[in-house]
Order: C-alpha cells, then sequence, then structure tokens
C-alpha cells in the first residue's frame, strides 16, 4: 500500500461506500503525519473528486478525526489548507498473552503508546482464568476520562484461527483448543476485538513503526527498529526505511519472536501474511537437524529446541547462531527488506543476536544488499493494538 505516494489510491464515488472512502483518507492523513495534506492533493491521491474530498473532510472534522494543520505556502493563489489527523480522538487497546506474562497497552491513532500494564499470567490455569486477567488489564489501561476505544486486539501464542477467533492446539496447553477467545471477549468488553498470534502482532507492530516515524514523539526513535550492531547489511540504520514506505513501495519484514517460544510473523504486501489456515510463521518448527533432539511438537531436531537449548545451557552466541540458520532460509524464500528481532530472550542480550543472526545472514547472502537485522524496539501488545485500528484506516486487521 503506498502512503504518500503520488499514486491514485483507488477511492470509489459511491455512496454506499462512503465508509470506504473516509478510512482511505484517515489512512493517508495517518502517513502524512502532523504536517498534513491539502484537500487537492488527498483527491489526487485517492481519484476521488474534490467535491466528495470535500463532504468527507467535512464529515471528519465533525466527528473530531481530523483538523486544520496550518495553510501551504502560496504559489500565486490563495494558500491550501492543510488537514491532520486528530491522534487523541480515538485510541485501541493491545493484549499480549504470553505462557507466563499478560501485557497491555492503549495507544492513540498514530500507534503511540498513551498507557500501559503488565503482570504474571499463568496460560495453563485454562481459558477462563485468562479472559477474566485480559477484561482486567484492558479497565486498567482505558482512558480515565472515557474517551472510547475503537477495539482491542488480542495476541496469543498459535496455533489460532484467524478468521473464527478460535484458539487452536497450543503445545503443551491442550485445555485451550477450539476455545472462541475473540467471542467470549467480545461478550465481556462490548468492544470489537480482533485476535491473532503474537508473531504476527510482532509483525504488525514493526509496520506500525514505520507509520509511527511520521509522528515525532519522544518513543519515535526507539519504535522505529534500531540497528545495534553489525550485520546491518545496508550500513548503519536507525530507524525505518522511510523513503520506501513513504515513497514508492510497501515495506517487507520477518519479525522473529524469542521467547518461552519461537515463532515469526510476515508482513508481505503491505499487511500480516497468515497463510490459507493462519498457520503461516511457525518458524521455530523447522526441522534444521535430522534426528536431533525432540520437539514439545513431536517433530525431531526443531530450530526452537535447539535454539532454547542453547539458552538454557548460557551459550547465547550458539543460540543467535541457530536462530541465524532459520532466519536465513526464510529470508532465501522472501527477499524480505528486514529481519527484526523481539521477545524477552533478545532483549536480555541484543548485542549478542543481532551480531550473530547477521553474521550468518552475511555468509549465506547471495546478493550484497542483504536484509538489515534490527531489534523490533515495539512490542507485540503494540501490534495487536495496530492490529486494532487496521479497520479504522481501511486495512484488514
Amino acid at each position: 500500500m503506498n502512503r504518500g505516494s503520488g499514486e491514485s489510491r483507488g477511492g470509489v464515488n459511491l455512496p454506499a461506500l462512503r465508509g470506504y472512502n473516509e478510512a482511505l483518507l484517515l489512512d493517508l492523513l495517518r502517513g502524512a503525519g502532523p504536517a498534513g495534506l491539502g484537500r487537492a492533493e488527498l483527491a489526487a491521491r485517492t481519484g476521488l473528486t474534490p467535491q466528495a474530498v470535500s463532504k468527507i473532510t467535512a464529515r471528519l472534522g465533525a466527528d473530531g478525526l481530523i483538523a486544520e494543520a496550518g495553510r501551504a505556502a502560496s504559489t500565486g493563489g490563495k494558500p491550501r489548507t492543510l488537514l491532520r489527523l486528530v491522534p487523541d480522538a480515538r485510541h485501541a487497546a493491545g493484549v499480549h498473552l504470553d505462557r507466563d506474562e499478560l501485557r497491555a497497552v492503549r495507544v492513540d491513532l498514530a500507534g503511540r503508546v498513551v498507557a500501559e500494564s503488565s503482570g504474571p499470567l499463568e496460560f495453563g490455569a485454562g481459558p477462563e482464568a485468562a479472559v477474566e486477567a485480559v477484561v482486567r488489564a484492558v479497565r486498567r489501561v482505558a482512558d480515565p476520562a472515557g474517551l472510547p476505544l475503537v477495539g482491542v486486539g488480542v495476541a496469543a501464542p498459535g496455533p489460532l484461527d484467524h478468521r473464527a477467533g478460535a484458539m487452536g492446539r497450543v503445545t503443551g496447553f491442550p485445555s485451550w483448543k477450539g476455545f472462541p477467545l475473540r467471542g467470549v471477549l467480545e461478550g465481556r468488553l462490548g468492544l470489537p476485538v480482533l485476535l491473532d498470534k503474537d508473531t504476527n502482532a510482532g509483525a504488525a507492530a514493526a509496520a506500525g513503526a514505520w507509520l509511527r516515524a511520521a509522528w515525532p514523539g519522544e518513543d519515535a526513535d526507539a519504535d522505529a527498529g534500531v540497528d545495534v550492531g553489525a550485520g546491518g547489511g545496508r550500513g548503519a540504520d536507525v530507524g525505518p526505511d522511510a523513503d520506501a514506505y513513504a515513497g514508492g513501495g510497501s515495506p517487507t519484514c520477518v519479525y522473529v519472536h524469542v521467547g518461552t517460544g519461537i515463532g515469526a510473523g510476515l508482513w508481505l504486501g503491505g499487511g500480516v501474511y497468515r497463510g490459507a489456515r493462519s498457520a503461516a510463521g511457525e518458524f521455530g518448527h523447522q526441522v534444521i537437524l535430522l534426528d536431533g533432539p525432540p520437539c514439545r511438537c513431536g517433530a525431531r531436531g526443531c530450530m526452537e529446541v535447539l535454539c532454547l537449548e542453547a539458552v538454557a545451557r548460557g551459550d547465547l552466541s550458539e543460540a543467535a547462531r541457530i536462530l541465524g540458520e532459520g532466519a536465513a532460509n526464510l529470508v532465501a524464500l522472501l527477499d524480505v527488506d528486514r529481519v527484526l528481532l523481539g521477545g524477552r530472550v533478545v532483549a536480555a542480550a541484543p548485542e549478542v543476536f543481532v551480531a550473530g543472526v547477521g553474521a550468518v545472514l552475511a555468509a549465506r547472502a547471495l546478493d550484497p544488499a542483504r536484509p538489515v537485522v534490527a531489534l523490533a524496539g515495539a512490542g507485540v501488545p503494540e501490534g495487536a493494538a495496530e492490529l486494532a485500528l487496521a479497520p479504522l484506516f481501511g486495512r484488514a486487521g
């Protein structure tokens, strides 16, 4: 999806698609940041008529979602009025259900965190206990002034059925299989809920960092993805590939999460790639050692068991090398721009993992312009909130 480019975004002048056109304009204004865009530019980028843009922006202004951002420099005629998104007009919540911890955040429309909460969670205690924990966490991060949430994104261990909103056969936790987590939470919270895998939320967080870079703030540098050492491949890289995202193309990345398990999220073609059965990204269960040690998934020699065994014995360099081999396999298949690393294991030794994964990618690269290897910066709950915001901006959650 081209945000900020001169290409038409394909707006449609039909009353039945009013909501779609509103989302289209909101998405462009979000990508433009505080500087905003003029109505004529919005019309040119969407293909909507100037009259349609004027009507839509009037509605969005009346709803408090957009406001004037000043006037553009005059080119001889009347200076153009610029419009911008109002980030504080709406908020969304994101929740990460990990196997032993629950983290929740509230974000504004620019994706910036405005409140957060965390605490222990016993995932093995079953779905009912987890539901109560999620409800309490969302209430803790909710706006005390009463600003309603547009929705709640919930990220959980996979596998799960994103479309049905139901949990799958999470390894080691049989009581969760088939539990309709999305529907139960919607009933308890009275809000739209989106359920996705934690790794997919991590990929969405990475993409959200490109968008947040347009909204300067005290967390802008941290959110953008930070290269902390060797293996960057394209030189020192701090922050998003802004030209690729705001200009002529969508970023592509693999988010690799290393915590109590290992998984990956894929951001391809302007959105999270989940696969036909929501099963894409089972990264940790690729076999890299035939007849290796047994994995909890039932196979032998999976990358997850090899990597986590190295972590358990304190050999983080070996763990990073193993992770790099798996990441190199994905890069060879998908030709992505960036490999972003996250999760508590990576956070405990970021330099070791960025350097180790980067070294493997460098050794196996067939193209000198290999992907950037960096820390993800934004976390899984932020990505879950980004997925909850997606429908407001005309993107699939």
